[in-house]
């Protein structure tokens, strides 16, 4: 005769318990379940608003510090000779002495730690993402802005985010829910970006598109409420705005699309051409062997910084900001060749030096002026709706070059300017940006910055990946 099937022992131990009983229980369930829920989303809320603290509070000194740079240049040029070198050796010691991984964008920094991130206690994401490269990060940033250089905070602030959050997770103590390193980081990343441009949804997009190849359902509600916390805590101390306000633009004409086919494929060459020259530099930096060799390049690529300047003008200095200002507002925007030799030779000169500084700005105003200088050598620079739209789709598209991230480049771009009527002229250009620049290199600058920081970790194998996951 068959046996009954046995009973569970909950079934049991529940069986003959009173209906009172059984609703406490229930209630019981449900608070417990509740309770866990809102410590899982503790740390990342707790992690999204001093991101945005911090976040706010960096941009206004980096801004700041760039004013008056500015400001003395404007009353004599041939400063520059002085004050880069000396910016650019503080910047690049403050790296050497005390942060060597706070140098450089910071994205890569974040990615390699995404990489090899895990719940385990020996856990090797902490070489990338500590308090230590918080504050070497910003002020060696800072140190560079003072002095002109051509570098952006941008991917600095992610890397900061993502210090800030994996710290918070870290302080976690050992009767918490269990939190994903691994997501805190990714979230950290979308955060960082967000609070930044003011761009929510980018963040959400580079978060999925760049950081991670985790299934976006892992993390939804992580990204989300970082995104949302972040950029709440921004605009309530900064106001609502937008970073580049409201440009006009022209319809697109299907005759007009070949001129954004044509200038997309320069952006997008030009940036992946940046990016190759960025990484042999750094290579051979890297190279040299003592801090008196690495110390006199930093010199040398200040010197060459300020050579640059003095010839092409202070449209070189800087994040790009007034450029963008300049070309997408001006009545009469200052649009030429020289501008695009400016800040594509001041960048390059200034992230060479080996402090911190990002390269995310900057490309958008290397963009801005290859799509400047094609309008006005196309004879487009009399129509002002036509001449934005080129502007905009040189900036997508140098982005996307140097990125690897079209999508990312095209929302960041839509967010920043409000303007949905360009959302696939944006996109065009992105995509053709992203294609141009495979044929010059297969991996972004990030991606290719990420591998060395890797191959640079003692014990670190290929495949070391897949087995933290």
């Amino acid at each position: 005769m068959p046996s009954e099937p046995r009973k569970s022992s909950l079934s049991v131990r529940l069986r003959g318990w009173s209906t009172a009983q059984l609703e406490r229980v229930r209630r019981w369930a449900v608070n417990t379940r509740a309770k866990d829920l809102v410590l899982l989303a503790l740390p990342y809320q707790i992690s999204a608003v001093l991101t945005a603290l911090i976040a706010v509070g960096y941009a206004w000194l980096f801004n700041w510090m760039g004013d008056r740079n500015a400001e003395l240049l404007a009353f004599d040029r041939r400063l520059i000779f002085l004050t880069a070198p000396l910016s650019f050796l503080t910047a690049w010691w403050l790296v050497f002495r005390f942060a060597p991984l706070a140098g450089g964008s910071g994205i890569p920094q974040l990615m390699a730690a995404v990489e090899v991130a895990t719940d385990k206690k020996r856990d090797r994401s902490g070489r990338f993402l500590n308090v230590r490269i918080i504050l070497v990060k910003i002020a060696s940033s800072l140190a560079m802005v003072i002095g002109g250089g051509a570098v952006g905070r941008e991917g600095p602030t992610l890397q900061v985010a993502g210090s800030i959050y994996r710290t918070v997770h870290r302080l976690l103590p050992p009767f918490w829910p269990k939190v994903s390193r691994r997501i805190m980081m990714i979230t950290g990343g979308a955060a960082g970006l967000s609070a930044a441009f003011n761009t929510p949804l980018g963040g959400i997009v580079f978060a999925v598109e760049e950081l991670t190849k985790t299934h976006m359902a892992q993390f939804r509600t992580a990204v989300l409420t970082a995104v949302i916390l972040s950029g709440m805590t921004a605009q309530w101390l900064l106001g609502p705005y937008l970073m580049l306000g409201y440009p006009k633009l022209a319809p697109a004409t299907v005759s007009f699309m070949y001129k954004i086919l044509l200038l997309s494929a320069i952006a997008g060459i030009t940036g992946a051409a940046f990016c190759r020259i960025v990484l042999a530099i750094d290579k051979f930096r890297r190279n040299l062997k003592g801090s008196l060799l690495q110390a006199g390049f930093a010199l040398a690529a200040a010197f060459a910084f300020a050579t640059v300047v003095y010839l092409l003008g202070n449209v070189a200095i800087g994040s790009g900001h007034t450029l963008l200002e300049d070309h997408l507002f001006a009545d009469d925007p200052d649009a030429g060749f020289r501008n695009v030799a400016a800040r594509v030779l001041g960048s390059l000169t200034s992230v060479s030096a080996g402090g911190a500084g990002g390269i995310f700005a900057p490309s958008l105003a290397s963009g801005a002026a290859i799509g400047g200088w094609l309008t006005d050598a196309l004879g487009l620079a009399d129509n002002r709706g036509q001449f934005n739209l080129l502007v905009l789709a040189g900036m997508t598209a140098f982005l996307s070059g140097v990125t690897r991230s079209p999508f990312t480049s095209a929302i960041l771009v839509l967010e920043m300017t409000d303007r949905h009527s360009a959302i696939f002229q944006l996109m065009y250009a992105s995509v053709v940006g992203y294609l141009i620049a495979y044929v010059v290199d297969r991996k972004s600058y990030y991606e290719r910055m990420k591998e060395r920081l890797l191959k640079a970790m003692p014990e670190w194998k290929e495949g070391d990946a897949e087995a933290t996951r």
